[in-house]
């Protein structure tokens, strides 16, 4: 099985790829696609998937620290 991949976006979704299981709050499994977006603006329609609202309403860009 090869390793899921997590990809925080710039201003915008956590994008998965890779086989996961995707629960709600109740454990239910949700349908997915071999690649998707979750949303972390909370303007998503669609939650918890992104369906692009946050374009020019959400500004987060994640870097990891540089060590000195």
């Amino acid at each position: 099985m090869s390793k899921v991949q997590i990809k925080v976006n710039d201003n915008g979704s956590l994008r998965i790829t890779g086989e996961v299981e995707l629960l709600d709050g109740a454990g239910n499994v949700m349908e997915t696609k071999p690649a998707f977006s979750l949303c972390r603006c909370g303007f998503s329609n669609n939650k918890p998937f992104c369906d692009g609202s946050h374009k020019g309403k959400f500004d987060s860009q994640v870097r990891v620290a540089k060590e000195e």
